[in-house]
């Protein structure tokens, strides 16, 4: 792979913590410059303190649009140009399908779909200004496969995955690139109370959700402070890939269930077929 070393611009969202802080620290350490934003922009005091000039820190709550577009505006004028746009803003909210209300999941739909729309957006026009840019948006595993109690989460990171794959053929001829970054499970903030939101429990659910909890203890988790060379070689290559499976643990799980997918749609594509027709 050949790498562009030249110093990179990137605006990251949730940058307080977890893979955005980790990405943050690092891309601020190789030599990049950062607009660094969180909902808390306190929370990023230490990177101003440590980086200087290096790093600009911005308080975007990526539910508000107009917070979006004045956080992209401000960054692009202060650096001069955004090289690298990365949506990693994002929480999972917790409960079955039945006992999750609509507004719950709308509420996490707010962040982890409009909300990364909202920057993607307001980046767009900047981007095809300065003849292109590269958008990465941090997508899951659970972007192609599905546990239970956490379906609604799944169910963004499905929504994410195709939003972007269109996305890449739209703006392609612009000269922007996308990346859809699929992560496995690491031992980041993620799990903590801030990361996750609970509905209304069912007392019908409360064992099946105990089991589940004790399964998800016993998943082996990555390293955070490993990825980030991984994601450099992503963002310096001419030509980088539409998906990234970021950890080992996602390609065995995700061709499984793909295999299992065909094997279930080639059963069935004789009765599939007879439905076809042929319109005279």
């Amino acid at each position: 792979m050949e790498n562009k070393m030249k110093s990179k611009v990137w605006f990251i969202t949730g940058a307080s913590r977890g893979f955005g802080r980790v990405w943050a620290e690092a891309a601020l350490e190789r030599g990049d410059r950062v607009a660094a934003t969180a909902r808390n922009a306190d929370s990023l005091a230490g990177l101003r303190e440590k980086y200087g000039e290096s790093v600009l820190t911005l308080e975007l709550d990526v539910t508000k649009p107009g917070q979006a577009g004045a956080a992209i505006t401000q960054a692009h004028a202060h650096f001069g140009r955004l090289d690298i746009v990365l949506n990693n803003a994002g929480y999972s909210l917790v409960g079955t399908i039945e006992e999750a209300s609509a507004e719950d999941v709308k509420a996490m739909y707010e962040t982890n779909i409009f909300g990364a729309l909202a920057v993607i957006q307001a980046a767009l026009p900047l981007l095809r200004k300065q003849g292109g840019g590269h958008i990465l948006g941090i997508s899951s595993n659970l972007g192609h496969v599905t546990l239970p109690v956490i379906g609604y989460y799944c169910s963004s990171k499905w929504a994410f995955e195709a939003i972007h794959e269109s996305l890449a053929l739209e703006v392609k001829d612009f000269g922007v690139k996308v990346t859809i970054v699929e992560p496995g499970a690491y031992a980041t903030e993620f799990g903590s109370q801030d990361s996750l939101k609970f509905a209304a429990g069912m007392e019908i659910y409360s064992d099946f959700k105990t089991q589940f909890f004790a399964r998800l203890r016993d998943i082996e988790r990555g390293d955070p402070k490993a990825t980030p060379q991984a994601l450099f070689q992503i963002v310096d290559i001419e030509n980088p890939p539409l998906r990234f499976n970021l950890g080992s643990q996602n390609l065995p799980w995700v061709r499984t269930a793909y295999e299992e997918r065909l094997a279930l749609w080639e059963k069935w594509d004789a009765v599939s077929s007879s439905a076809q027709g042929v319109i005279k």
